[in-house]
C-alpha cells in the first residue's frame, strides 16, 4: 500500500530564473517527460518551489510503495543534481544543488498527501 513521503532540496539559482524548471526536471525523471498522461508510473507527486532569501527551496510530496521510496528519491536527487533543464523553447535553465534529502510530511500537507496515496 502506498505511503506519503516528502523530499526537500535547496538550490542556488539566478534571480528571475524559471522556478518551474527544477520541478519539470523532477517530473521528467519520475515520469519520462514533464508532459505526460496520468497516472505517474512510479509515484504520484507534487512539486513546489519558492525563494527563501537568496536560495530556492524545492519540495516534492509523493506517494509510493515503501519499497519504491528509495528509487523515487534517487530519481529526484539525480534530476536536481543534473543542474539544468532545457525548455521547449531550447533555452536552458541552470541551478546548483546545495542540499537534498528526506523530509517529514507536514500536518498542513496531510490532505494533499492522502489524495496522492489514493491516486
Amino acid at each position: 500500500m502506498r505511503k506519503a513521503f516528502a523530499h526537500d532540496a535547496v538550490l542556488g539559482m539566478q534571480p528571475h530564473a524559471d522556478l518551474q524548471a527544477p520541478g519539470a526536471a523532477i517530473t521528467a525523471a519520475l515520469c519520462g517527460h514533464w508532459e505526460h498522461d496520468p497516472p505517474c508510473p512510479l509515484a504520484p507527486y507534487h512539486n513546489s518551489a519558492e525563494w527563501v532569501g537568496d536560495q530556492v527551496r524545492v519540495r516534492t510530496l509523493f506517494a509510493a510503495e515503501p519499497g519504491d521510496e528509495a528509487a523515487a528519491r534517487l530519481l529526484i536527487d539525480r534530476a536536481l543534481a543534473a543542474g539544468c533543464l532545457q525548455r521547449q523553447d531550447e533555452t536552458i535553465v541552470r541551478w546548483q544543488l546545495r542540499s537534498s534529502g528526506r523530509a517529514a510530511v507536514a500536518e498542513a500537507e496531510a490532505e494533499h498527501a492522502a489524495r496522492l496515496v489514493r491516486s
